[in-house]
């Protein structure tokens, strides 16, 4: 089993010396990864009556920059995003970022990925909404090929690229996980994705959400086994003593 530190975006601050120390502090507790979470913007809630997410007062580092920063002084976690909201960024240019932190790093990217739901970023970013979830599934299918193939094509949809490629590649195969727990995130982990970021409890709504990934896998002809799970444990909510019973219920759960 491996054990990763979510890195305390809101708490955190902005001096640069906590971070690292917080890094380096981490890498030495024996931590096997750095999990990050994205957004772009917040929203000024003033006149948005109602308002329940981040807004202009959540401090947030910019996950790539930071991931970059983190190569440096760290030499052995690995660095995930979970998750950069995909379909906000442009493809290439992800691609590029996320080769780079690969390489920087010595293989150490994975990339979690997911749709958001903070229709503020998306309209500040100039990308429509509505189709997001179409537009990760294509994202996804152009990183892999970008991070593979020295030069590609691609007329999709969404993307169309004439015969260009990154240089560096990424040291390895990055990673592509899924956070998520609607249907349609659900049966595309199971389709296309390398792993799941649960964030629930084990229960039976966990259960149900794990049978509907490995039915879409099996009909994606995967092996649902093959497709990692990685659940995050958030320490307020859930008291000390009850900390081993959620480990041995999700232990229980991927195991069937």
């Amino acid at each position: 089993m491996k054990i990763g530190a979510v890195f305390p975006q809101l708490e955190i601050g902005a001096d640069p010396n906590v971070v690292k120390e917080w890094a380096t502090t981490v890498e030495r507790a024996g931590y096997t990864h750095v999990h990050a979470y994205d957004h772009v913007l917040g929203a000024d809630p003033k006149n948005r009556p109602g308002w329940s997410g981040y807004t202009d007062k959540s401090l947030f580092h910019e996950v790539f920059v930071l991931f970059g920063y983190l190569a440096a002084i760290t030499t052995r976690v690995e660095l995930v995003t979970g998750v950069l909201v995909l379909p906000q960024r442009q493809t290439a240019l992800v691609a590029k970022q996320a080769a780079e932190v690969d390489v920087l790093s010595g293989g150490r990217m994975r990339l979690g990925v997911g749709i958001g739901w903070n229709q503020v970023e998306y309209q500040a970013l100039g990308v429509p909404f509505k189709q997001r979830g179409a537009l990760l599934e294509e994202q996804v299918d152009v990183l892999r090929r970008l991070w593979t193939e020295p030069v590609i094509s691609y007329d999709g949809k969404f993307h169309q690229i004439e015969e260009a490629g990154l240089n560096p590649l990424p040291k390895s195969r990055i990673p592509i996980w899924f956070g998520g727990s609607a249907e349609g995130a659900l049966r595309r982990t199971g389709r296309i994705g390398d792993g799941w970021m649960p964030q629930g409890r084990p229960d039976d709504r966990a259960r149900a959400q794990l049978a509907t990934i490995r039915e879409a896998a099996a009909e994606a002809g995967r092996d649902p086994a093959t497709i990692g799970i990685e659940p995050r444990l958030t320490l307020a909510e859930i008291p000390e003593k009850n900390w081993p019973d959620f480990v041995d219920g999700w232990r229980e759960l991927v195991s069937r």
